[in-house]
């Protein structure tokens, strides 16, 4: 497996990149959730993509890792510039299309481009996530706030997630790295489930290096504030535009997004949903292999 991180310009920002594996292979797009960079693709499912024969690209959005981080007030955008800024690095890349694979609000990106980019899109791939135009954060604050669900909404978080996100919604931001990193190694604990063992040493030295790799550790927050520009700037009733072969990932002890996985693949024509036993929302190390095995299965069934 080669590797190699460079910036690569796409408009007005730099999108920090990293490939994996053989230029001259089918080309894998990795997008990562809010909020977060792409270094949570962990190395060992990168690997074995790319060890399957798969020419495999993770990238941190704009406002995290060592991507463009800016000043939300003078360079305002919502979540269809992220939609744009991953079209915008396949096409500096010289991509004309790609496995897409998405992983929670990268989920969303990722549909968001298959309904409307169906020749850039080879397959498919959800995991963790939400259908697309179904307003998954309104229904998030809805549960922090203790408000009622209206008729037809999505299924609420667990209640472990409820509980955490409450009490940080009221808690005072970090001020220091050390803060930053516990509150961040705490909810890796809540998105990892409750089945799944947690290493806690491990995550700490992950989340410090995250954090000491970011131009700016304050503008992930960004990410919110686009959220909250346009709530309804995703298309609604899309996924019926999805022709790419879709592939839907969700953990049976998913802690976020219960269920979401299950109306996706509703949604979309042909889509298989896959239920892997004990993971959470993240890839968690016991579930790199069974994860890393069905998208190389699905890329290759399409081919």
């Amino acid at each position: 497996m080669t590797a190699a991180g460079q910036l690569v310009t796409v408009g007005d920002i730099e999108l920090w990149t990293e490939e994996f594996g053989d230029p001259s292979h089918p080309p894998v797009l990795l997008i990562m959730g809010a909020m977060t960079q792409g270094l949570l693709w962990p190395d060992e499912f990168v690997g074995r993509v790319a060890a399957a024969g798969y020419r495999v690209i993770r990238y941190d959005h704009r406002d995290v890792g060592r991507s463009t981080a800016r000043d939300f007030g003078t360079h305002p955008y919502t979540w269809a510039a992220l939609k744009d800024d991953a079209l915008g690095l396949l096409d500096t890349l010289g991509i004309d299309r790609a496995h897409v694979v998405g992983h929670s609000a990268g989920g969303l990106i990722a549909q968001w481009i298959a309904a409307e980019n169906p020749q850039r899109v080879a397959t498919l791939t959800v995991i963790g996530s939400s259908p697309l135009g179904a307003r998954e954060g309104q229904v998030l604050m809805r549960a922090i706030m203790g408000q009622p669900q209206p008729a037809g909404s999505l299924p609420e978080p667990r209640p472990e997630f409820v509980e955490f996100f409450r009490a940080a919604a009221t808690a005072p931001p970090p001020a220091t790295r050390a803060e930053a990193v516990d509150l961040q190694i705490a909810t890796a604990r809540v998105m990892n489930g409750t089945a799944l063992p947690f290493d806690e040493d491990a995550q700490r030295r992950l989340e410090e290096s995250l954090f000491d790799r970011c131009r700016d550790p304050r503008t992930a927050a960004n990410h919110r504030l686009a959220g909250m520009a346009d709530l309804e700037v995703e298309p609604v009733d899309a996924l019926v535009e999805v022709v790419a072969p879709t592939l839907v990932v969700e953990g049976t002890h998913e802690p976020a997004k219960p269920g979401h996985g299950r109306l996706i693949a509703e949604a979309i024509a042909g889509a298989r949903l896959l239920m892997v036993p004990d993971m959470g929302h993240m890839i968690a190390p016991e579930v790199v292999e069974p994860v890393a095995r069905a998208l190389t299965a699905h890329f290759a069934a399409a081919r």
